[in-house]
């Protein structure tokens, strides 16, 4: 439906769409007539940041997609720079200034320069362009001179609008393009953008890479400086405390330590051995047996004493110089001697001739000799222990230090190694060329196909889609009533015709109703009247009076009323017309009428009015500032009511509009049913809405709208 109804804007504005296109084409084509050709020319950089046959130092590979994009927008930025676009308009310019043959015709200010305001011009451009150097415009010599460059559109603005920098695709070229109206321009463009850029590109490369150089040369000569430092200090710790190598020292002594760890625990299990063993002899021995061996041992026994204080001597010897094979002779040629007194010894023994225990005397002594080696060996070792744990125990303050000052010599070692590579790459990368540089120079172009027709063409559908857009947008923040499905569809209220707006705006109303050689405007009028008669007289039903009011003063109540009463008068009807509206009385001024209400209500109906037969009465008003209840009271005028109902079969009341509050609401009590204008156009106000839900409220009397004023074209809707 909204389709249909935009439709419907589109073909009543069907002309403006027409001409308004024509008329853009037209003005387009006279812009575009004398327009020049336009030439192009486009050069060629390679940039060497995905070339892998450019690559020298750096792994192409390793480089991400964002990354790579990163780097070549900000080459093509650098090419569409203020900075070389400057040099650009220098270049140009100096040479217009110097030749007879110019790029571009001279502009107007260019023609009034003097030759000495060309020769400061000259100079104070080749100054700037050695200096790399921009126009001050809070200057007012050099804003002269950018004025200058704007009239001959050198500038870098005027550059921009024609110049293109583009990556092409995804591969390692940046294509240059330049459209002007000479192809010598654009190739000149072309070619000295792409020079100036290369020469500034490199020389911020190479002044880049210099600085880098000398600040990683500055601080490799620090990282060297300390890391000789932190070297030294560990080397005079090292001489003052007398270290060579705590680890393998380290080693040695925790050698030592296991292995007197063994022996000690080889010799206290057999002191334990032959101790046991000792007592397990002794146990086998009578007292009585005892004399005759301490009579007999003495001297031999304090013999074999002395011998075993110096075995003992001889073995701490052996086991502090760390059993030394010097001192393991002597302590096995002690071993002989005691071995020798103990057979001495046991050659001694007097035994009881009833005893048969020489064996277990001889064996006593060997263990008893046994058991006091093994003791002596046991005490040696665990001195020696001691001593290797107090020697163990004085390398860990040394070992602290020494770690301390070779982890500080590591990370400094490090870091030198690390600012070495960097330093040697950048003093590689210092010494190679810039990879930046142009594959194919920008030749004179021809001339491109003319857009001359294009414009014109576009112009044309610009201007067609413009107005589109135009009577859409009003289409779409237009709220008002068009037509009767719009009404009924927004006040949820029955709507009962329409009228539709006439093109004439007089009428004769008898030749619309008698004469049948109407045209088809008033045909069609009154076809409509007579169908809206048809819906009130169904509505109806036994009623009379109907009243018509609106919401607003002049939406066509007294033009419908009239017709309307006509209406009912062709089929036979006694109609009764009453013109309630004292406020702006239009019925009683068109017909002329001699009743009015002002004399009927107070005094009995006059004989005249009743004498009349006329198919159509009317009762007018004198107007004025008051009201129906004001001229007779509800009792009378109910009265009158009733009995005109007696003399007439429709009584029909046109009643002010309901904004002028009890002037029209004081009719609905009169009254039986109730219809209202609503003229085609208006937006539903709030106003309105609150007057709606008024006749809503009115137990049935109001019946439905009549639209009024429906233009034809959204007629067909209702």
């Amino acid at each position: 439906m909204e389709i249909g109804n935009f439709l419907k804007v589109i073909k009543k504005h069907k002309f403006t769409l027409v001409l308004v296109p024509i008329f853009a084409v037209i003005i387009a084509y006279f812009l575009v007539r004398n327009q020049p050709d336009v030439y192009s020319s486009q050069a060629k950089l390679a940039t060497g940041i995905v070339d892998q046959t450019q690559s020298i130092l750096s792994e192409v590979a390793d480089l991400q997609e964002s990354k790579i994009n990163q780097q070549f927008s900000n080459l093509i930025e650098m090419i569409k720079s203020k900075r070389m676009l400057d040099q650009l308009s220098y270049k140009l310019i100096i040479h217009d200034l110097t030749s007879n043959k110019p790029y571009r015709k001279p502009s107007v200010l260019f023609t009034q320069l003097n030759a000495s305001a060309r020769q400061h011009a000259l100079e104070t451009y080749t100054n700037l362009y050695n200096k790399r150097q921009a126009l001050s415009l809070f200057n007012p010599d050099q804003n002269g001179l950018h004025k200058l460059l704007e009239s001959m559109k050198y500038d870098d603005q005027s550059i921009l609008r024609s110049l293109l920098v583009y990556r092409v695709q995804s591969s390692d070229y940046i294509n240059v393009q330049f459209d002007s109206e000479g192809s010598e321009l654009s190739a000149v463009v072309v070619n000295t953008l792409c020079a100036e850029f290369i020469n500034y590109y490199s020389l911020l490369v190479k002044e880049n890479q210099r600085k880098a150089v000398d600040f990683l040369g500055n601080l490799l000569k620090v990282k060297e400086d300390t890391l000789n430092a932190k070297m030294a200090a560990l080397k005079q710790y090292k001489i003052k405390n007398h270290v060579l190598n705590l680890n393998e020292k380290a080693k040695s002594l925790y050698g030592q330590m296991a292995d007197f760890e063994t022996r000690r625990e080889e010799a206290e299990r057999n002191a334990h051995a032959t101790e046991s063993a000792i007592n397990s002899i002794d146990k086998k021995f009578d007292p009585a047996d005892r004399q005759y061996v301490e009579s007999n041992k003495v001297a031999a026994a304090q013999k074999m004493l002395s011998t075993r204080t110096q075995l003992q001597a001889a073995t701490d010897a052996y086991v502090q110089n760390n059993f030394d094979a010097r001192y393991k002779r002597r302590v096995d040629s002690l071993n002989n001697v005691i071995t020798e007194q103990l057979g001495d010894l046991s050659d001694r023994y007097i035994l009881s001739p009833l005893s048969t225990k020489k064996d277990l005397v001889d064996q006593k002594l060997q263990l008893q000799l046994q058991n006091q080696l093994s003791k002596n060996s046991s005490g040696a070792i665990n001195k020696e222990i001691d001593r290797l744990n107090s020697k163990f125990d004085a390398l860990v303050p040394h070992e602290a230090a020494t770690q301390a000052l070779e982890s500080a010599i590591d990370i400094a070692s490090k870091e030198y190694l690390e600012i070495l590579q960097k330093y040697n790459q950048a003093s590689m990368e210092s010494s190679f060329s810039t990879q930046l540089r142009i594959i194919e120079i920008a030749e004179p172009g021809t001339a491109q196909p003319s857009k001359k027709m294009l414009l014109v063409i576009i112009s044309g559908v610009v201007s067609f889609v413009f107005c589109i857009a135009v009577l859409f947008i009003l289409f779409f923040f237009d709220y008002s009533v068009k037509n009767a499905y719009e009404l009924a569809d927004q006040t949820e209220t029955p709507v009962l015709g329409y009228i539709n707006l006439l093109r004439n705006k007089e009428i004769d109303l008898k030749a619309l109703w008698y004469d049948h050689r109407t045209t088809d405007e008033t045909r069609n009028l009154r076809n409509l009247v007579q169908s809206l008669r048809f819906e009130i007289e169904t509505e109806m039903g036994d009623s009379q009076v109907l009243l018509i009011n609106s919401i607003e003063k002049d939406a066509g109540k007294s033009f419908i009323a009239i017709n309307l009463a006509y209406a009912f008068a062709s089929v036979n009807k006694k109609v009764l017309v009453i013109d309630g509206n004292f406020s702006d009385p239009g019925i009683s001024g068109f017909t002329k009428t001699q009743f009015y209400l002002e004399d009927l209500l107070p005094h009995v109906l006059d004989k005249s009015f009743m004498a009349n037969d006329t198919p159509i009465r009317v009762i007018g008003n004198k107007g004025g500032d008051y009201s129906l209840l004001e001229i007779g009271g509800k009792q009378i005028v109910t009265e009158k009511i009733a009995a005109l109902k007696t003399m007439f079969d429709v009584i029909i009341i046109e009643a002010s509009a309901l904004d002028t509050l009890n002037l029209s609401k004081e009719w609905v009590q009169f009254s039986d049913k109730i219809i209202t204008v609503f003229e085609a156009g208006h937006n539903i106000t709030e106003k309105y809405k609150r007057h709606i839900q008024y006749l809503k409220k009115q137990n049935g009397q109001f019946i439905g709208w009549i639209i009024n004023l429906v233009r034809p074209e959204t007629g067909e809707d209702n």
